[in-house]
C-alpha cells in the first residue's frame, strides 16, 4: 500500500509550545482528503526511582482538563536539544533531583493521528536531590510511590496522563491483560 502524498500544506495557527498545519493528501486512489497536523517539538518524561525504590512524582495542575494530575517529571525539548539533555534539565528544574545514570526506557508518538510529538522516557537512576527551579508558570509538589502502587494509581484514574502510564508500565516491565 502506497502512502498519502501531500498536495497542498497550510500554517493555521502558530503558538509558543504547537504550530497546527492543515494538509491536503492524495490518496493511494487518487481521492484527495484533508488532514490536521498538530506539530511539536518533541518532549521527554523521567522515570526517578529513589534508593528506596519509590518514583518521585509531581502533582500540578493541567488547565486543558481542570484539575490536579500526578504525573512523571516531564518537559519540552528546546529546538535541536538532545533530549538527554533536556531530560537532565527537567528533572532537575521539576524535582531538584539530579540522576546520576539516565538510560531511554522507552520511545513513542503520544497520538500520531493528528500530532507529530515524539515522546522519549529516560529512566533516572542513582538521584541525588538538591533544590528545585520550576518555571514561573508551573505550581507542583512532589510525592513519592511505591512500585506495588504504581497499578492502583493508574487503575483508580489518579495516573491517568500517557506519559506517565507508559512510562511506569515499562518501568516495571508490565503488560496489563484485555480489561484491567
Amino acid at each position: 500500500m502506497s502512502d498519502e502524498v501531500v498536495v497542498e500544506s497550510r500554517n493555521v495557527f502558530s503558538g509558543r509550545l504547537i504550530q497546527v498545519r492543515v494538509d491536503k493528501v492524495r490518496m493511494p486512489d487518487g481521492s484527495v482528503h484533508q488532514r490536521e497536523v498538530v506539530e511539536h517539538p518533541g518532549a521527554v518524561a523521567i522515570v526517578p526511582v529513589l534508593p528506596t525504590s519509590d518514583i518521585v512524582m509531581v502533582r500540578q495542575y493541567r488547565h486543558a482538563v481542570r484539575r490536579r494530575t500526578l504525573e512523571l517529571p516531564a518537559g519540552t525539548r528546546e529546538p535541536d536539544e538532545d533530549p538527554l539533555i533536556t531530560a537532565s534539565r527537567e528533572l532537575r528544574e521539576e524535582t531538584g533531583y539530579s540522576a546520576q545514570q539516565l538510560s531511554e526506557l522507552v520511545r513513542f508518538y503520544v497520538s500520531p493521528g493528528w500530532a507529530d510529538e515524539e515522546l522519549i522516557i529516560y529512566l533516572a537512576k542513582d538521584i541525588v536531590a538538591g533544590p528545585s527551579a520550576t518555571e514561573p508558570d508551573e505550581d507542583l509538589t512532589l510525592e513519592t510511590i511505591a512500585p506495588p502502587d504504581v497499578i492502583d494509581f493508574i487503575r483508580t484514574g489518579d495516573i491517568s496522563d500517557s506519559k506517565s502510564i507508559v512510562g511506569l508500565l515499562a518501568w516495571l516491565g508490565i503488560r496489563l491483560p484485555p480489561g484491567q
